[in-house]
């Protein structure tokens, strides 16, 4: 599924890469941060930085002085990103010079020396002559007149053994979206100040029923004029169904390794593991499965992934609870999961919440026993280790399902640098 404005568009690529670029000049986004000091409190706890190396890595220690490029960094993000890893060597590109001077701003205001700024399109990334072990790239390639030359870009600037993190859209959950998009087509609607404050007033009239509302209702700053010329008035747009995806991937040289929040897309998780079918489902290939699952919930707007280089020695998905490695494994709460002990369903001692999860069936109740299990979950201890120590009446699997469930919950990562 791609939007209209891709589909139809008889613009050159040349032309519609100078129409993003003006686009962003004129409506920077997402909304420029006036300081970073929540984010800077939020990574002085270093499981928080220990956990997002390990959805990327698994298997591998963090890298010291790692390089990172945010390959169309936006107004923000590269100023986060080089102040939550300051040991690492930053590297920002965008197109837009008024996104770049936000991010400066943000670099002078905080001190960031370790963070490089460019004006340069993803495409050109690798006229800077340098390999990453980390690429971030969230909310840009499918703004890309050839999103295929920008992936390859990346692969091509990205270390052999290193990850890469994408945000794209996602096809179904924005059919509203590309609803609207075509109205504003019809229209003649333009990005200008008098035009969006008609059409967010236009939008705020339309019935609760109507596919855009749900994803304004989703959209925190939909209802900001940059946000909604973002949303509905972006003159390069396309979105992608989970097969889309992995076909993509596979023609640019690039493996899945895994969704960055998995519950969604997993038929073992929520509501969808008590569905009729849930058997069916859970027999099918993951990718299948993913696709089957987002199908499903019919409401995801964004696809946000790990992927690595196919060349990559090793698996691409290396967490697996067959044989005895996932006793070796260390599992480590995620900083920004919840446990909730307050209104309870029967027989729970409590509940667990991903508070990035947008879907509320992905909460999970957890009895007693697992609750002693969770609590003596530290970071440092094996989770054979941990189950020997709390579960002396229940197996060896019991403990393994509920670790594992743990995991596909996005409750947890797992450190497996000393599996095997």
């Amino acid at each position: 599924m791609r939007a209209a404005s891709v589909e139809e568009s008889a613009s050159p690529p040349a032309d519609r890469a100078d129409e993003v670029r003006a686009f962003y000049e004129s409506h920077p986004y997402p909304a420029p941060l006036g300081n970073l000091d929540r984010h800077r409190e939020l990574y002085r706890n270093p499981d928080r930085r220990r956990a997002v190396s390990l959805l990327l890595w698994p298997t591998r220690k963090p890298v010291p002085n790692r390089k990172i490029l945010v390959a169309g960094c936006g107004t923000s993000q590269a100023a986060i990103h080089a102040m939550r890893e300051p040991d690492a060597r930053v590297t920002a590109i965008d197109i837009s010079e008024a996104s770049l001077g936000h991010t400066r701003e943000l670099q002078r205001k905080y001190g960031l020396r370790n963070l490089d700024l460019h004006r340069l399109a993803i495409e050109d990334v690798g006229s800077l002559g340098e390999v990453f072990d980390e690429i971030v790239c969230t909310g840009v390639l499918h703004h890309l007149p050839d999103p295929d030359l920008g992936l390859r870009s990346l692969r091509a600037a990205l270390a052999q053994d290193g990850a890469l993190r994408i945000m794209v859209y996602a096809a179904y959950g924005r059919a509203g979206v590309y609803m609207m998009q075509e109205y504003c087509r019809l229209l003649g609607v333009r990005a200008n100040d008098e035009e969006l404050r008609a059409l967010g007033a236009t939008i705020g009239a339309l019935s609760p029923d109507h596919p855009i509302a749900a994803a304004a209702s989703r959209a925190k700053d939909f209802r900001q004029a940059d946000a909604l010329a973002d949303a509905l008035l972006h003159p390069v747009d396309r979105a992608y169904t989970v097969p889309q995806l992995h076909g993509w991937l596979e023609r640019c040289g690039l493996s899945f390794a895994r969704w960055y929040e998995q519950a969604p897309y997993l038929p073992q998780c929520g509501a969808i593991a008590s569905m009729p079918h849930a058997p069916r489902l859970a027999s099918l290939p993951p990718p299948l499965q993913h696709a089957a699952v987002e199908l499903l919930r019919g409401t995801m707007t964004k696809h946000d992934f790990v992927a690595y280089r196919d060349d990559r020695a090793g698996e691409s998905q290396p967490i697996a609870f067959e044989g005895q490695d996932w006793l070796s494994y260390v599992p480590l709460r995620l900083p920004w999961a919840l446990v909730v002990r307050e209104r309870l369903p029967p027989g729970a001692a409590a509940v667990l919440i991903n508070r990035a999860h947008a879907f509320p069936d992905l909460a999970l109740p957890i009895n007693a026993a697992q609750a002693r299990v969770l609590s003596a979950i530290d970071g440092k201890r094996t989770a054979g280790e941990i189950l020997r120590g709390t579960t002396a009446s229940a197996t060896l699997d019991q403990g393994r399902e509920f670790v594992e469930r743990l995991w596909r919950y996005d409750q947890i990562v797992l450190d497996a640098t000393a599996a095997g």
